[in-house]
């Protein structure tokens, strides 16, 4: 490994690697070295520590530190309709299933990140039924509570907020003024729509009893091995109505869970029923 401004070996690497793979379940390749310094070495910093062995001796006596160490490892890369063909396909989905009696449309976001998904899911269930007031609820979870904070609050730079329409951003987001100038927040009717909370999904038992619609784990597999995947889809499958719907991202495949899901689009899974 290349000179640092702090020591950090090969080893160093492996244990951190090892800890957040058995703590969060996140597979970090080998060219994950240089994102696991710079992220980790303000940890250091923070505390005070000079060498990686002595923050992971600060981290084995400090439970609460697990949360920080978590929260700096975990990918959050995310965008308002991010891979947009999925909410069409989320909207009819919606609709049939208040067809079918449904009192109320259940939707999950596993890893909701600074929540621009769960907005987007949100945004799309106010335009499908034409209400501001839709029979939608959505449920919101992360890991890292850092970017649950932001997401709750629903503020944003408002160049996050650029790759939408004049007439999307105009509707669903008010512009900040004085000290809030340069930021938009989501307006209060779609924050009403989204109930957002720590999870993680490796987690022994999940709070979750009844049943989703649909669920939206994108770009959150790959961070997984094969083992791994299989468990939180299994996990998954039981949480889905029969007519549900499971997205993932456009470079994740469910082909070694092909007892579970079955291809209905483009990245879009429904459940294998039980036999």
């Amino acid at each position: 490994m290349r000179e640092r401004e702090l020591a950090f070996t090969a080893r160093d690497f492996e244990l951190i690697r090892g800890l957040i793979y058995q703590h969060a379940g996140i597979s970090l390749s080998d060219g994950k070295a240089d994102m696991v310094y710079s992220r980790i070495a303000r940890r250091l910093r923070a505390k005070g520590l000079a060498t990686f062995q002595g923050y992971l001796d600060f981290l084995d006596a400090n439970p609460e530190e697990w949360q920080h160490f978590t929260n700096s490892l975990t990918p959050n890369l995310t965008s308002f309709f991010r891979e947009e063909h999925h909410f069409p396909i989320l909207a009819e989905m919606a609709l049939e299933a208040k067809g079918r009696g449904r009192d109320q449309v259940a939707l999950w976001s596993p890893a909701c990140s600074t929540g621009e998904e769960a907005y987007s899911m949100a945004m799309t269930m106010i335009d499908a039924f034409g209400t501001w007031t839709p029979p939608v609820k959505i449920l919101a979870t992360d890991l890292d509570t850092t970017v649950l904070k932001q997401a709750y609050k629903g503020i944003y730079p408002i160049e996050r907020a650029e790759t939408l329409s004049a007439e999307t951003r105009k509707r669903f987001f008010q512009r900040g003024k004085g000290d809030k100038a340069g930021m938009v927040r989501v307006r209060p009717e779609l924050r009403a729509l989204v109930s957002f909370h720590p999870l993680n999904l490796l987690d022994g038992q999940w709070p979750m009893r009844g049943r989703f619609d649909a669920i939206f784990c994108r770009n959150v597999l790959i961070y997984f091995g094969k083992p791994t995947q299989y468990k939180l889809l299994a996990r998954f499958h039981p949480l889905l109505h029969e007519e549900g719907l499971l997205f993932v991202g456009h470079s994740e495949s469910l082909i070694h869970a092909a007892d579970l899901f079955s291809l209905r689009g483009k990245t879009v899974y429904a459940p294998v029923a039980a036999k």
